[in-house]
This record gives structure tokens, sequence and C-alpha cells, in this order.
């Protein structure tokens, strides 16, 4: 089997990779040098060279408050790319894995969102993310679009790197204390991306590790596994003000992966108990 992986220097498209050649499955990982998504030509002509079997399609516009002032930049690589993919694999019948996000939804409520509810964003990002999703749905069958949140890899930025990086020039951190998800470690996500792919159990899913946090109880975790001595302030996202909305609620249904016999993420605190020391690995 071949698997063609877009983002392949971004944190998930990086461990995707790396999950699906360590399991023998030939990975071929390209980044906009290589293919550039917002170009329906460089799409095809790539896709067709590499005659994968799967599309994994981790490339995307995540600089959410910057994509507030670049709309139309987040429209093309959110939007439209997604849409450039599907058409292709639409033509050669290959199967197509859309990485989404929570962004999707209003974030109103405390109930986990499912996924089959209806989606109404609140910011650029999300509204393109979704029209990502609305064009996978368009041109293919065999789609799996999976939701993901709060994510946090080795290859990139990330929430986690911030707040270590904040940490050695910050005695007082201010982090929101009212916007509660689940973090995704990308590591495991890969495991689960790979173990998707080569089904047929088709749809939308959601996907992140398992448990419920505040941002602000995430942070805690971090200064607390990193073993860094730092005060966090609780503050709320009024306080602490962006320019891009957020959904105070971010918590996903994850029970449609355990009814198609996926094995669900870890939980969210292991799961960062595991990345802190991988990062403290790459120090030494």
């Amino acid at each position: 089997m071949k698997i063609l992986v877009t983002g392949v220097k971004g944190q998930l498209g990086h461990d995707v990779v790396k999950e699906l050649e360590g399991r023998g499955i030939e990975a071929v990982g390209v980044d906009i040098e290589e293919m550039d998504i917002t170009d329906a030509d460089s799409v095809d002509r790539v896709i067709r060279q590499t005659a994968p079997d799967a599309v994994i399609h981790c490339a995307a516009y995540t600089a959410v408050d910057a994509a507030e002032e670049n709309e139309e930049v987040c429209r093309k690589v959110n939007g439209a790319g997604p849409g450039n993919i599907a058409k292709v694999c639409r033509e050669l019948d290959i199967k197509m894995v859309q990485i989404s996000t929570d962004y999707v939804f209003d974030g109103q409520g405390e109930r986990p969102w499912e996924p089959g509810d209806e989606c109404r964003p609140v910011s650029v990002y999300g509204s393109t993310k979704y029209e990502g999703e609305l064009a996978v749905r368009k041109y293919l069958d065999k789609y799996f679009i999976v939701r993901i949140s709060w994510v946090f890899g080795v290859n990139g930025k990330n929430f986690v790197k911030t707040m270590l990086n904040l940490a050695k020039t910050h005695d007082v951190i201010r982090v929101v204390n009212d916007q509660f998800g689940s973090p995704t470690y990308t590591y495991d996500l890969a495991k689960l991306l790979a173990d998707m792919v080569v089904t047929e159990k088709y749809g939308v899913y959601h996907a992140t590790n398992e448990g419920i946090c505040s941002w602000y109880e995430f942070a805690c975790a971090i200064f607390e596994e990193a073993g860094v001595n730092v005060r966090v302030i609780p503050v709320t996202t009024e306080e602490y003000g962006a320019k891009a909305s957020r959904p105070t609620n971010s918590r996903m249904s994850k029970e449609k992966l355990t009814e198609n016999g996926f094995e669900r993420l870890p939980h969210w605190r292991d799961a960062l108990r595991r990345y802190i020391a991988e990062l403290k690995a790459a120090d030494t």
C-alpha cells in the first residue's frame, strides 16, 4: 500500500509518515514545495505521479487569529485545497482522510459534540475548515473526516512548547479558564489514522485524547510534568482578549470510534507525560 501525506513539515504530517513507515507502508510526504494544494494543476500532477492508494491530508492554515486578517489565503488553503485533492481522488478512485477541527462548532453548551451535529463556526478559521469538509463530502464517498483539537507534537509549534518557552522569561502566566476541550497528541493520533486508512469504515469521526480540561488546567499540568515552577493565573476569554472567537465548549464525543472498532487515544495527561519526556530526551 502507498499513501500520500500532505503537510509533512507540520506536527501531524510528520508523525503520520513516521507511523506509516514503521508499519512497512510506503508513505510519500509532501509539503508546499512539492505540492501546492491551492493549485489544482499541482495537486493533479503530484497525485497522478505518486499513484497512491489513499491521501491523508494534514496540511492546513492553522493560525487562528491571523486568519481573521488573511481570510482569502486561509480560504484557499483550508476550503479550496481539500476540494482540489478530493476531485483527483474521485477521478482515480482513491480514498481520502481529511483532518478537521472542533472549530467547526459554535462552542455553546456543555454537551460533547457528536459527529453529526450541526456545524456553526464562529471564526474565519472554523468557517474555512468547514468549507473543506463540505468539499470532500461533495466529491467523495470514500472519505474519513477526522476532527481533532488542541494539537501538540514534536515537529512544530504548539501550546505546550509556548508555555514552556514563556516560563523561561515569565514568573507569572495568564491562561484562559473558560474554554474546555481535549488535547490531541499527534503521536497517538497518527496511530489511529494509520489504523483507519486501511479500512473502509468511512464517515465523520472525532479523535482526541481522552479526558476534558480547560486551557488553564492544561497549562498547570504542563508545568507540573516538566518540573517548572511558574505561577499560572486563570482568566476569562474576555479578559485575555483574542482576535478570533473561540469555542468555549470543544468537548467531542468519540463513541463512533468505539462503535467502528477503532482503539481510542489514551488519556491526555498520559499523552502529555510521554510528550514532555520526548522533549527532554531531544534536548539531551
